[in-house]
């Protein structure tokens, strides 16, 4: 769905088309990444702890990103040099070459366009991600503030349960794989009609699924 008033995307939206000045080059997006997952991150500057922290992170897990044919891309309102100068720190101090593009919005323009200016008026990008699908649909927007640093497994197992969704037409419980009633099971969604209801008793009986109740019911993935 196209964002017809030009406001920043939300989810269900398509991921604006930019063209964004990197670590790699210029890069068109959402093109660069057609028939791809990608997960645009902002941090809310270069050579900061938490946002080290959260690079270094990104880095160790990027290969895990890349098995689920995702790929990543950081920004903030830093130049393309600062940037440069930040990941060389991070190889030379820290051992880990960071692999990904960062896109250098020095005069904010992206930053505007995807809402990650923060309010009171700051030119610092807010610690936020946009998980965006092979589709270019948005399909989930984070926020984080300053002082607390992102969840890298939480941003997988989002991936994951998004194209276990996709697959499979199920939705995903909370805490999945590793869901408190459920365990590793997925849900089915709810029965929408009483020939629905009729058949997902019959489910039921034959051991293809288990129900708690007709519109509560889950089976292995």
């Amino acid at each position: 769905m196209e964002n017809e008033n030009n406001e920043m995307p939300l989810i269900g939206d398509r991921f604006p088309e930019l063209e964004v000045v990197t670590t790699d080059g210029k890069i068109k997006l959402p093109d660069e990444y057609k028939g791809k997952w990608f997960l645009l991150f902002s941090h809310p500057g270069d050579f900061t702890p938490v946002c080290t922290t959260e690079f270094y992170s990104f880095q160790k897990k990027y290969d895990e990103f890349r098995e689920l044919n995702t790929e990543l891309i950081g920004l903030s309102i830093d130049q393309v040099h600062s940037h440069l100068k930040w990941t060389e720190w991070i190889k030379e101090k820290l051992g880990e070459k960071i692999e990904f593009p960062i896109i250098a919005d020095g005069n904010g323009k992206v930053a505007e366009k995807l809402g990650l200016l923060h309010s009171t008026g700051g030119t610092a990008t807010v610690r936020a991600v946009f998980i965006v699908d092979p589709k270019a649909t948005v399909r989930a927007i984070l926020y984080y503030p300053p002082e607390l640093g992102r969840n890298i497994d939480e941003i997988l197992r989002m991936i994951k349960g998004f194209q276990k969704s996709d697959d499979e037409g199920v939705a995903i419980p909370a805490n999945w794989p590793r869901n408190e009633l459920l365990e590793e099971d997925v849900v089915l969604p709810p029965a929408s009609s009483e020939s629905a209801i009729e058949k997902r008793k019959k489910q039921e009986e034959k051991g293809d699924i288990n129900c708690y109740d007709w519109w509560l019911c889950h089976r292995k993935s």
